[in-house]
């Protein structure tokens, strides 16, 4: 399992995503899941990925395979919307599912994948979509101006709390911080490291790129500060006044 998730603020964007594929009382295996395509001034897109690593991987090799030979069919760099973007992932991810899922499935391997893809046009907005395995795709809106893959429930409610669309770019980063704590908190097959991405408004490039691991003194301090945090206000809350009524 893994767990991905991406931003779309008034500010810009964040991209995290965890490496951890496989884990099991002795073994943990670690693959990154983000892809990062950049063309400084041009155009910055951010992959995201969740499900079947070898039908994500396939996907994003067919990606870069029409980078050198675009005879088999539109590459990122010819996309003139976002739109295009992600459609042209969505026929990556669909092809590849209908040339393996049969034969996955014969081995009752799930062929299920996603993409959390983001990013910027020189000439358009910022955008957020999400890609399903069928090639079809939704987009973030300022209702819901965010996207989750993989395990999402344990870090889901942090985002739910503090994201809006007028979020700054710092707050955002740290609420994504403590949302993938909270996710490896509570499931071991999401684990360090987190690969992080943050792209300012307008700016055509990745501001920010870090790959977080155990000896980062930052997520441990947001580690150890946000669990004493919660057990302090915990600590704060009043009984109830019912409980006194029962007895």
């Amino acid at each position: 399992m893994t767990y991905c998730v991406g931003l779309l603020l008034d500010a810009g964007m964040v991209f995290a995503s965890d490496s951890r594929t496989n884990a099991g009382v002795d073994q943990v295996s670690s693959f990154r899941k983000m892809k990062v395509f950049e063309r400084t001034g041009d155009r910055v897109i951010v992959i995201l990925s969740s499900g079947n690593l070898s039908v994500t991987q396939n996907a994003i090799n067919m990606l870069e395979t029409r980078e050198k030979q675009p005879e088999r069919g539109p590459t990122l760099w010819e996309a003139r919307s976002f739109t295009e973007i992600a459609g042209i992932c969505g026929d990556c991810l669909r092809q590849v599912r209908q040339r393996d899922a049969a034969f996955l499935q014969e081995s009752n391997v799930d062929a299920s994948a996603s993409f959390i893809v983001g990013g910027q046009i020189a000439g358009e907005r910022m955008r957020l979509f999400m890609v399903y395995a069928e090639g079809n795709f939704i987009e973030a809106t300022d209702v819901t101006p965010y996207f989750q893959i993989g395990e999402v429930k344990y870090g889901k409610p942090v985002l739910d709390r503090i994201v809006t669309p007028e979020t700054g770019l710092i707050d955002a980063t740290k609420c994504v911080l403590v949302s993938f704590d909270s996710t490896m908190r509570s499931n071991i097959s999401v684990g360090l490291p987190i690969d992080l991405v943050v792209c300012e408004r307008d700016a055509l490039c990745v501001g920010l790129q870090r790959n977080i691991t155990e000896s980062d003194s930052y997520f441990q301090m947001i580690h150890n500060q946000w669990a004493d945090g919660l057990r302090r206000v915990f600590a704060e809350l009043p009984d109830p006044s019912w409980t006194s009524e029962s007895t």
